[in-house]
């Protein structure tokens, strides 16, 4: 229990450095474009491959178990609401977490069991500037763009099973779907991947700059900082409908 509360004061008080480091100069542009290009395109295969299959999956066992009712026919409102609401940001955050986080706490920490943390310190540069504000504010892009991308991918890998498997027209499953296109279910699938972009960010560099022990201890905090960004991603998940979704249900 200690040992909990210990990490958890680290890990508060590290994110309010981070967050107070992104509004402080100098800010190191070319660092975040390389986190751009590795993060997005490096993530874009993953995000295409779990974003189809799971939007056909997910489609075939709703448009079976429909069908039993006689009501097939609205499938493209449960996969814009499913997809969009839940599936999409959460399964984009934990791919992102899974994939991204380990690299990050992996990369730091290797560059402080070999003191290189230390050798930018004397430098006179700030590694938190350096090496968390480029990561956060990358992942701040990021995240929503793959969650949109794998909304799209789902919906349309829904269409494939909507069109050849479960034969509704085409034309029906589309305007279903846009029908549910609304404010509220468009705003909580925005907000939950800004949130768990700081989540997964915030968690991945406090574990690379905390990591301790040399190799062993990298690979530790790697594995480490994979499970508790998945972990934190589903129970923000949870509170964001739970109490976000009660106060905009207004407006779908």
């Amino acid at each position: 229990m200690k040992n909990f509360a210990a990490e958890f004061q680290g890990l508060f008080f590290f994110s309010g450095r981070s967050l107070a480091a992104v509004f402080r100069p100098p800010f190191y542009w070319r660092e975040l474009i390389d986190q751009l290009y590795v993060n997005g395109l490096g993530s874009l295969w993953l995000i295409v491959l779990t974003g189809a299959f799971a939007g056909q999956g997910f489609a075939l066992a709703f448009a079976n178990e429909l069908a039993e009712f006689g009501a097939k026919d609205y499938l493209g409102r449960i996969m814009a609401i499913s997809i969009i609401r839940e599936l999409g940001p959460v399964l984009t955050g934990l791919m992102v977490a899974a994939r991204v986080a380990a690299g990050i706490t992996a990369e730091i920490g290797a560059m402080k069991s070999s003191n290189q943390l230390d050798a930018m310190t004397a430098f006179g540069i700030d590694p938190m500037r350096k090496l968390v504000v480029p990561r956060l504010v990358g992942l701040i892009i990021l995240v929503p763009v793959l969650t949109i991308v794998t909304n799209v991918i789902a919906l349309v890998g829904g269409w494939v099973i909507a069109a050849f498997v479960a034969k509704i027209s085409t034309t029906f499953y589309w305007s279903t779907l846009i029908d549910r296109l609304v404010f509220g279910n468009l705003f909580i699938g925005i907000m939950k991947p800004f949130v768990f972009s700081f989540i997964i960010a915030f968690i991945a560099c406090y574990k690379g700059f905390s990591s301790e022990g040399g190799t062993r201890g990298v690979g530790r905090a790697t594995t480490e900082s994979v499970v508790l960004s998945s972990i934190s991603v589903l129970i923000m998940n949870f509170f964001i409908t739970r109490f976000v979704w009660q106060a905009i249900r207004g407006f779908v």
